[in-house]
């Protein structure tokens, strides 16, 4: 075990470089569009320094803080995902032969990510998709490689949103397994640094090479404390003891068609969220004959083609769709997985149209119960 390190703002703009240096893309929060995503990053000057959100169901606004504090804000709405599971993957091309038909699968060279700013939430959901895709029979070597390819920088959180409930699924506010380097954020009127700990070799490596002071055990309490703080400011709440089962005798409450009532189905919340998987595949090919593809693509089980089978739909209102999705992140999930598929970033709630509140609903459907 590593003793923690006291980097400044440089010592990080340095880690950065040399992460870019090691032939890493370095990806990490940056402002666009009035809103804080992820994208590719240089270093500190590309970091939302001074800016953070304000949450709530149905909003999302960015503001000025009062520092200069580089995280300082809250999940929006880009998650991990897109990078280890990309929204569209050609699986395969078959060119045009004469003799034989012989499916190209495309190079496995994956891009070598750095991912800088990870949440705890986000690192939760990036090994709950881990185990999804799994590395086992039919595990998904596509994700498997760029999984054990990137380095992971997380952020202990230090603020928490309106939407926020990660405590509720035991996924924060404190970075869990997984990282390689974890920050906490020491930011006031007369400093401004992280405490870093090294979470892997490789991390601990880096962490040698930028030669960094060890931080104090003032220092150390200090952003322990910030963290502890943290918990204590959630937005949100899911109460979770007997959740599933509660889920499963209100398969026919008529809660999900007044839910339905509400929901546009735009798949907004499946988007956003770090951990559905839910994909199609298609074949294309090209006019000419050439060449044909399969591709993968997300898609979202709130789409009415998605459960379609011969004979129609398995699902088609919007209320059964919303039960679908509610029911198997939130029960079936520990069936299939061993695990919640939640891991209460918020997203869900935040970029909902409509304002739909996954804990709010979760609650309604347990008061029904309670109140038969």
């Amino acid at each position: 075990m590593t003793v923690p390190s006291l980097l400044t703002t440089a010592d990080l703009d340095r880690l950065i470089r040399m992460l870019a240096d090691g032939g890493y893309t370095c990806v990490g929060p940056a402002l666009r569009d009035g809103a804080i995503v992820y994208d590719e990053i240089g270093g500190v000057a590309d970091l939302p320094a001074g800016w953070t959100d304000v949450q709530d169901a149905g909003r999302y606004r960015l503001e000025r803080r009062g520092d200069g504090a580089l995280f300082g804000y809250n999940v929006g709405a880009h998650s991990w995902k897109k990078y280890l599971f990309p929204p569209a993957e050609q699986l395969w091309r078959i060119p045009r032969a004469t003799d034989t038909i012989r499916p190209l699968t495309p190079p496995q060279h994956p891009v070598r990510h750095a991912f800088i700013g990870v949440r705890g939430c986000d690192l939760a959901a990036i090994g709950i998709q881990g185990r999804v895709f799994g590395h086992g029979e039919h595990g998904d070597g596509r994700y498997a490689a760029r999984r054990d390819a990137a380095f992971v920088v997380a952020v202990n959180c230090t603020m928490a949103g309106g939407t926020c409930f990660c405590t509720s699924m035991g996924t924060g506010p404190a970075a869990g397994p997984g990282y390689d380097l974890a920050l906490t954020e020491l930011v006031d009127a007369d400093r401004h640094g992280f405490v870093v700990d090294a979470g892997s070799e490789r991390g601990a490596a880096l962490l040698e090479r930028l030669a960094c002071p060890a931080a104090g055990d003032a220092e150390i309490a200090d952003a322990r404390a910030r963290v502890d703080e943290t918990a204590g400011r959630m937005g949100r709440t899911l109460a979770t003891d007997g959740l599933r089962e509660v889920l499963l005798r209100q398969l026919d409450s008529p809660h999900w068609d007044e839910v339905g009532e509400r929901c546009l189905a735009c798949a907004n919340c499946t988007l956003v969220c770090p951990t559905c998987f839910c994909s199609s595949v298609e074949d294309v090919s090209d006019l000419d004959g050439s060449h044909a593809e399969r591709w993968r693509r997300w898609d979202s089980c709130f789409n009415p083609g998605f459960s379609h089978i011969h004979g129609g739909e398995v699902r088609n209102s919007t209320g059964a769709r919303y039960r679908q999705w509610l029911t198997h992140k939130l029960a079936t999930w520990h069936d299939q997985f061993g695990t919640s598929g939640c891991v209460g970033c918020g997203r869900c709630v935040t970029w909902c149209p409509v304002g739909i509140d996954l804990t709010a609903e979760a609650a309604r459907l347990r008061e029904r119960e309670d109140s038969a």
